[in-house]
């Protein structure tokens, strides 16, 4: 096998409508695919080069204690105020490393989400 790129990285979700919200509402990110079959709902978002995808799935539970993806901003300051004025509950952060600042949030199941933006130097 030779593994040539990340394909996705998928969060799992138990109330779509409610995810679409946060992802959609909250995050800022556009709706790429949404599809429905065999007992499974699944929704992408193409970010840069990268699809984030929020899915109901057999086998598919959400953890606050899975992999997370960090999603880059142009703007840290005011992501994480916004986050704050929707009462989106902080994993831990924001805080300041010597490449970035980031924090990590959740969604409506638990699923752990950063938020991250490099400094200029890092870039």
């Amino acid at each position: 096998m030779k593994v040539l790129d990340i394909a996705f990285s998928c969060y799992p979700v138990t109330d779509m409508p409610r995810a679409r919200a946060f992802y959609e509402g909250i995050l800022g990110l556009t709706l790429t695919m949404d599809h429905q079959s065999d007992g499974a709902h699944w929704v992408e978002y193409e970010i840069g080069p990268a699809t984030l995808a929020i899915a109901i799935a057999p086998g598919l539970q959400p953890s606050p204690i899975g992999c997370s993806v960090a999603l880059e901003v142009d703007d840290f300051p005011a992501a994480i105020a916004s986050l704050q004025a929707a009462s989106i509950p902080f994993q831990f952060g924001p805080i300041e490393t010597p490449v970035c600042h980031m924090a990590f949030v959740s969604d409506p199941d638990g699923n752990s989400i950063g938020i991250h933006q490099r400094k200029p130097s890092h870039h």
